[in-house]
């Protein structure tokens, strides 16, 4: 009896504790806020994560960042290690305007073709702001050598006084600060005694002059950066032209045409400044910025060796005469990716003395495509080899990808490859012309600039005059052509007459059928093909 007591007692003592550990869990699991344990330490670096910067909520709020304060002091010694770069440094009484979100930029998102701008002038693209990245050495500030930023006064001074504390220091930074407009004359910023390794950071917008006298007789070039080592201009500045005061045209229809314009037009002289030239320069980097309606080249880069160009824009009216996007001279070592351009010429131009070019995933149009030349002009020797150009958009442009040499130049393309084209309603997707004339006559010479080794891989879309001109010399006939995947079909648009293929002395494979079918173009070799090497000629 005692054991069959003691064993119910124990019994009941086993249901009491199971009754209690099923209260306790069962109450844990059904608040609505139960979560793993965590440690003090995870709940610390929580607390930590809500306090950084900015670049930490890039997509979620919008909410720009509060910005340190920041010295007024123009000097560029003390004071200078904690300034924020991307911000003007303002007087005591000055507001601090915040900066723009920055944007994820590990990647680079599928570029879009750029919507067609025809009219008088350019308004501001639209795109993700690249991240400011960090600044390097010494900041020098335009604002703290006395640039007004009012898109009036003039501030050439200004920015001279800048480059040439930056230039000076090396390894440095000279800062245009956001939401300013800065009216800029003709300014070099050269070298060679400039050390090296400087960052132009463009976040404001720099605005040619209007006024004839500015440009006296006429220049070759508006900002120009010589013999330079480690020049770097990047941000999310806009540098504009104002080119409308050389090609804009008065139309006694158009009501909203200024008169203005047509005054200064008779006062200005005929030759017409690039807008952003790099002459005998090293390991030159351009990103990020905005070039607009320059009056004549947007971007070009003479003697340089070690060129990158990524995430630029460039734009002008497509009626807009002679304004290139980029224009490479001489230079060497140069990649363009990921970049849009609409103008009123080459989207890209390369011209003689060119040798490793890369350029890949861009958007040109309007404009006249992507062209090697015109090469050999006035007699002269032109050299061209190991270009490529390869998974780009074209968009209602005159050209597609297009190598011009004149008659009577000597010299050689050669190792030419394009590839991956996507073409829409373009006149004339592929172009070898070795008789290109850019006179209103020019005379027949035997003489021509050799055109070797060019391949096209798939090049796709749409045309509205002619998908082939193959015009070659009779003397030095193009070899080594090669066509693969090629897929191009009409499209009717008014007052346009469409026309075949087109073949002269033209000579490669035909690797797979093409559309349409491109049957002038002779297999094989030329006869009596002596064609000397690169090395020989150039």
């Amino acid at each position: 009896m005692k054991l069959r007591a003691k064993g119910l007692g124990l019994l009941l003592l086993l249901v009491f504790l199971a009754l209690c550990s099923t209260i306790d869990v069962s109450e844990a699991r059904r608040g609505k806020h139960w979560r793993p344990r965590s440690s003090p330490g995870s709940s610390q670096l929580k607390k930590g994560k809500g306090k950084k910067s900015s670049s930490h909520r890039q997509h979620g709020s919008n909410r720009p960042s509060p910005k340190p304060p920041v010295s007024s002091t123009p000097s560029p010694g003390a004071g200078k290690g904690n300034q924020n770069p991307y911000q003007p440094s303002p007087t005591p009484d000055a507001p601090v305007s915040p900066s723009p979100s920055p944007a994820n930029s590990s990647r680079h998102p599928s570029p879009k073709p750029p919507t067609p701008n025809c009219g008088k002038g350019h308004q501001q693209p639209s795109r993700p702001p690249l991240p400011p990245p960090a600044s390097q050495g010494a900041v020098f500030n335009v604002v703290d050598f006395g640039a007004k930023g009012d898109g009036v006064s003039d501030d050439t001074k200004a920015f001279e006084g800048a480059w040439a504390a930056a230039c000076k220091q090396g390894a440095s930074t000279v800062l245009i600060p956001p939401e300013l407009e800065f009216l800029v004359g003709p300014i070099s910023f050269s070298g060679p005694y400039c050390k090296p390794n400087i960052i132009f950071q463009l976040e404001g917008t720099i605005l040619a002059p209007t006024s004839a006298k500015a440009w006296g007789s006429g220049l070759l070039q508006w900002l120009e950066f010589t013999k330079l080592n480690g020049i770097v201009i990047q941000g999310n500045g806009i540098i504009n032209g104002r080119g409308q005061q050389w090609w804009t045209y008065s139309d006694p229809e158009d009501d909203d045409d200024d008169d203005t314009y047509d005054v200064e037009l008779d006062r200005m002289p005929q030759i017409k400044p690039t807008a952003l030239r790099f002459y005998g320069s090293f390991n030159v980097l351009v990103a990020g910025i905005t070039i607009v309606n320059s009056s004549q080249c947007h971007l070009k880069f003479d003697n340089c060796q070690g060129v990158m160009v990524h995430d630029v824009t460039i734009s002008s009216p497509e009626n807009s005469l002679n304004t290139d996007g980029i224009h490479l001279q001489n230079s060497k070592d140069v990649s363009i990716h990921h970049t849009n351009m609409a103008c009123g010429d080459d989207c890209i131009s390369i011209q003689t003395g060119c040798s490793n070019i890369n350029i890949h995933n861009v958007n040109c149009g309007p404009g006249h495509g992507i062209s090697i030349g015109g090469l050999g002009r006035d007699n002269t020797k032109a050299c061209v080899s190991n270009v490529t150009v390869r998974d780009v958009n074209m968009f209602r442009t005159m050209n597609g990808v297009r190598i011009k040499t004149c008659q009577g130049g000597v010299g050689l393309v050669q190792d030419i490859r394009f590839s991956n084209i996507q073409v829409s309603e373009v006149q004339t997707p592929i172009i070898i012309d070795q008789f290109y004339c850019d006179k209103s006559t020019c005379r027949n010479q035997t003489s021509a600039v050799a055109v070797s080794g060019v391949q096209y891989e798939n090049i796709r879309g749409t045309f509205t005059i002619k998908p082939v001109h193959f015009a070659c010399s009779d003397s030095l006939p193009c070899s080594g052509i090669s066509l693969t995947g090629v897929q191009l079909r009409p499209v009717q648009v008014p007052h346009y007459h469409l026309n075949n293929p087109f073949c002269w002395q033209a000579f490669g494979e035909l690797y797979t059928p093409t559309v349409p079918p491109i049957a002038c173009l002779q297999i094989g070799k030329p006869a009596g093909n002596n064609l000397q090497t690169y090395n020989d000629i150039c």
